[in-house]
């Protein structure tokens, strides 16, 4: 059978391309191909005219790693849409005897995140690289949102949670999700450092109370 083999410019580091490669020869991952990734990419900026900003809703590792030039960032509240741990991770944060969880946003409620902005000349070749990084299979689905900041509400691109992925966890509670946090580990780190950068860049923003906080002090708890 042939290995996997991945352009590892398109996956932030070599470390992390070969720990792609591994889970796909493993079985535990399945890769979007680059067309039909493309072509998700292409349908959300058919809107976009010529010049314009495009910003880009962070409520998770964006927020402290975005990986693509960034013009501005404004910290930003989008309604209709909630952070919550819901997706397995098997790889980089885990591993399937002990599996890690990731962030996604969930239908209702709020989310207080940043909303990044991309330069007009930089829309093609930034937009092609945050695709690569969360579109990698399809646990996302893009989408329009609004992003309402202190300098006027701004439309961004939000990577929503797609249900229907397998590795889709559903509403687990917070005992649960905060245990798999304090616990998973995997090659690219434990799981509890996902969460602590995450919490690290809403103080950033001047959010320093909120589900987030609550559930990093358990996951501490549990970890001993």
């Amino acid at each position: 059978m042939a290995r996997t083999r991945i352009n590892p410019d398109h996956y932030w580091t070599p470390e992390i391309a070969k720990i792609i490669e591994q889970a796909c020869d493993a079985g535990l991952l399945t890769l979007m191909s680059d067309a039909d990734r493309d072509a998700t990419r292409m349908r959300l900026l058919e809107s976009v005219k010529p010049g314009e900003t495009v910003w880009v809703f962070g409520y998770g590792s964006l927020m402290w790693n975005p990986d693509f030039p960034v013009a501005e960032t404004r910290a930003a509240l989008v309604r209709g849409w909630h952070r919550r741990f819901c997706l397995w991770t098997v790889l980089g944060r885990g591993t399937p005897d002990r599996p890690g969880l990731m962030l996604g946003l969930e239908p209702g409620g709020s989310c207080r995140g940043m909303a990044l902005a991309i330069a007009p000349q930089d829309v093609e070749r930034a937009t092609d690289r945050v695709w690569r990084r969360e579109m990698l299979s399809n646990a996302y689905i893009p989408r329009w949102v609004e992003a309402q900041t202190h300098e006027g509400t701004v439309p961004a691109i939000a990577f929503t949670i797609n249900p229907k992925m397998e590795r889709y966890a559903g509403r687990l509670d917070d005992e649960d999700v905060a245990r798999h946090i304090a616990l998973a580990e995997g090659p690219a780190g434990p799981c509890i450092d996902y969460l602590i950068k995450t919490v690290a860049s809403l103080d950033k923003i001047g959010h320093r109370r909120g589900p987030m906080h609550d559930l990093l002090n358990r996951a501490w708890e549990l970890r001993g």
